[in-house]
């Protein structure tokens, strides 16, 4: 079922920085598709501020339910911390608005499949009949046509990205060996005194859930199923509640292995993806977003002076960096056809029981398979999986 209201009707909830940075900027650029219309924000002067800056025609609201009574959006740009994502999410969808969420969209795959079971046409408030096995994949068939559930996941969309999921996944590299993850940045104490950082039941995680997941989810994007992950996290630096270090070995379906690297306390700051193929060594190396420039091939010894097998591997013509804008264009050229968007459904689940998997590892030091995590374990319910050494004291 085709989506053919024009232009859509957005709002976003929440109006720090992401939104009135790269979710409005998103918006501007597909200024003929997507009309912003509303925006929720319970700081009164932050929800004034930004209403200046978007102009004309968005009404402030102090609530979500206010808003969606008042504006009924078609799509909803969720930009606040974690912890309310699940509830925002689910709200959104059941009063048949598309939602796109920052990540993490929300902190369990209990949370996730509560939020797939609102998915489908809502009717006076009654949501599809989702859960992690209802949903087709991005792209695919679905008799319900929507409101979907997506999350940012901006790397995916860059034209770099893209050209390098169709050479891995075509075989045009060889066969995928090795490969690395590395998120490796720097965040101080005065980063962990906003009281929702550090926190399992505010933010879900550490460097893991809310840094490394981007890189996390390209590689997956890239080299597709994992079976197989261990792992050991750390809090070596800050006093939080969840990690500030965290590595890991990954075997995929494939048969590739990767290693992957989760740091808060990196000096020298690097977003690095490298996967060695039989033919090919293919390279992203940036910081938050990247451009065509930023991907580097390094042919195989038995390559090398071969044009005809390697002209294609070069970048495209067209630069398209990684942003928001990118995502959103590919969510609303799926609402227009009433499939779901990439980032959602199956697709998004698998990187959040990935990670979810990597903790169970880290904190249990036992091999987890995927698959393994069922609504009996308790790392379904909560990332920390009530382990003693790293649930919260609370509890």
């Amino acid at each position: 079922m085709a989506f053919e209201k024009t232009p859509v009707r957005a709002a976003v909830v929440g109006t720090g920085g992401i939104i009135t940075g790269a979710h409005l900027t998103a918006l501007r650029a597909h200024a003929s598709r997507v009309r912003l219309v509303g925006a929720v924000d319970v700081d009164e002067s932050r929800l004034a501020d930004f209403l200046a800056e978007a102009g004309d025609g968005v009404s402030g609201y102090p609530g979500m339910t206010e808003m969606l009574a008042a504006e009924e959006p078609d799509l909803v740009l969720i930009g606040t911390p974690p912890s309310p994502h699940a509830e925002q999410a689910r709200a959104a969808l059941r009063s048949g608005a598309w939602v796109l969420c920052e990540k993490p969209l929300c902190l369990s795959l209990a949370e996730y499949d509560a939020i797939a079971a609102e998915e489908g046409p809502s009717v006076n408030g009654a949501g599809g009949d989702g859960g992690a096995g209802a949903s087709s994949e991005p792209g695919g068939p679905d008799a319900r046509g929507g409101p979907y559930a997506s999350v940012v996941f901006q790397h995916r969309y860059g034209s770099g990205a893209v050209h390098a999921r169709e050479l891995l996944r075509s075989g045009g590299l060889g066969s995928p060996l090795v490969a690395h993850c590395q998120t490796t940045w720097h965040r101080d104490t005065e980063y962990y005194s906003v009281p929702w950082r550090g926190r399992w039941a505010t933010e879900g995680g550490g460097p893991t859930m809310g840094h490394g997941i981007h890189q996390m989810d390209l590689l997956l994007h890239l080299l597709g199923e994992w079976s197989e992950i261990r792992a050991m996290a750390g809090r070596l630096v800050h006093d939080v509640e969840s990690e500030d270090v965290s590595t890991a070995l990954v075997r995929f379906e494939n048969g590739a292995m990767a290693t992957v690297v989760n740091s808060v306390l990196s000096p020298d700051e690097v977003s690095r993806i490298r996967i060695d193929c039989t033919d090919a060594t293919v390279e992203l190396t940036h910081l938050y977003g990247y451009g065509n420039d930023d991907w580097a091939y390094t042919p195989a010894p038995h390559a090398r002076g071969l044009p005809e097998r390697t002209s294609h591997w070069r970048t495209p013509a067209a630069d398209v960096p990684s942003s928001h804008a990118a995502q959103l264009g590919c969510f609303l050229d799926a609402m227009e056809k009433g499939e779901r968007p990439p980032g959602s459904g199956p697709d998004a689940r698998r990187t959040l029981e990935f990670l979810a998997a990597l903790y169970k590892s880290a904190f249990t030091a036992q091999p987890v398979h995927q698959g393994e995590i069922t609504p009996q374990d308790p790392f379904y319910k909560a990332m920390h999986g009530e382990h003693p050494d790293w649930a919260p004291k609370e509890h």
